[in-house]
């Protein structure tokens, strides 16, 4: 038995609850949680942007120690330090084998798979597989990713979720090249994971854009050369900065119809906007047929920032070992599982930038 923040419905605080995790199945892999980070995507389970069952442990952004291996585990070691791969892909459907495994066929809308039981026998998901606000989880192996040498286990959470996504919108699609400009709209943990991307992969111009003022100096921290407050007509903000035309490429990391818009309305002609905020069915984005003709930009989303966590591991190890990644530069507040509600409310304020469970268990 170990505790686990649950929610039981729409909208509901998050409990601190006993939960007996499911047994370790041949393939799985029982990991003692270190380090956790509180993503928006929980917050989207939470509010009903997301459509779960409930009750549900949640938590998808995580670091831990392999405490138990199944026996038909193969290629990890009790004692491993890891990281939890939330879009664990089966390595087997078309897409997998197309070299698109973040869009595995298999995981395609499941937003929780079987956790546990709570004390009165109630069945329990796991959200996205992994529920990660626990002090253990269960989950199946291909969702295990080796911890690069060098990577400090607690912030090393920060490269389930925030990092791979942030970072992977800029490298792997929107492919920023040397010497582009791009445009950062929101300024939360992936997107200041972004903005990072976006200097790692050579852009001399990079503009973050938030609602919070507060958020200039991680922005800056991060690599931003400019800080914009948010504004109904940004675009001509943005114009200013890029000659009159437009930044090369908009990574739009709020997911809002009104944000897409203006992050469409300030790239250039023949530039790319890309779309990595998840967001809610009941807003639509409006083009017009000339527009799209006229500007030949490239609009596209981005899903777990197109990463494969197997292939992207090493190279993120990589970043922190050399110090192009400050993982603790994007933590603003170090907490208990009991923390994790208020850090939701931050969340909703605008304030901070990633918040980090950290589980000191012996």
């Amino acid at each position: 038995m170990v505790k686990a923040l649950v929610v039981r419905g729409v909208n509901e605080t998050p409990e601190l609850l006993d939960v007996t995790l499911r047994a370790v199945g041949a393939n799985d892999v029982r990991v003692r949680i270190v380090g956790a980070g509180v993503c928006h995507s929980d917050l989207s389970m939470i509010d009903g942007t997301l459509s779960p069952q409930y009750p549900l442990v949640i938590g998808h952004e995580a670091s831990g120690i392999i405490a138990e291996l199944g026996p038909d585990v193969t290629g990890l070691t009790v004692g491993q330090a890891v990281v939890l791969n939330w879009a664990a892909p089966c390595r087997t459907c078309w897409f997998c084998n197309n070299g698109q495994p973040w869009l595995c066929s298999t995981i395609e809308g499941i937003t929780s798979l079987p956790g546990g039981t709570l004390a009165d026998g109630t069945e329990v998901g796991a959200l996205l597989g992994a529920g990660s606000m626990a002090e253990e989880v269960v989950m199946d192996a291909s969702g295990i990713v080796p911890l690069p040498d060098g990577v400090p286990l607690a912030e090393a959470a920060l490269l389930g979720c925030a990092i791979l996504t942030g970072i992977g919108a800029a490298n792997n699609a929107a492919a920023i090249q040397p010497g582009e400009s791009v445009m950062v709209v929101g300024q939360g943990g992936i997107g200041l994971a972004a903005v990072v991307g976006a200097r790692l992969a050579g852009a001399t111009t990079i503009i973050a854009v938030d609602t919070s003022a507060d958020k200039e100096a991680l922005s800056r921290a991060a690599g931003a050369t400019h800080f914009l407050l948010a504004d109904p007509k940004i675009s001509k903000q943005i114009r200013a900065l890029t000659d009159g035309r437009g930044v090369d490429v908009a990574l739009e990391c709020v997911g809002a119809a009104a944000t897409i818009r203006q992050a469409w309305g300030s790239v250039r002609r023949g530039g790319r906007c890309v779309v990595v905020g998840v967001g809610p069915k009941n807003q639509e984005v409006v083009f017009n047929p000339l527009e799209l003709f006229h500007f030949s930009r490239t609009l596209t989303s981005s899903v777990y920032g197109n990463s494969d966590p197997e292939r992207d591991m090493p190279r993120l190890g990589e970043y922190v070992r050399s110090g192009q990644l400050d993982l603790a530069g994007l933590v603003t507040h170090r907490i208990g599982l009991e923390g994790v509600a208020e850090a939701f409310e931050r969340m909703k304020r605008g304030e901070g930038g990633r918040s980090l469970v950290v589980l000191d268990q012996p």
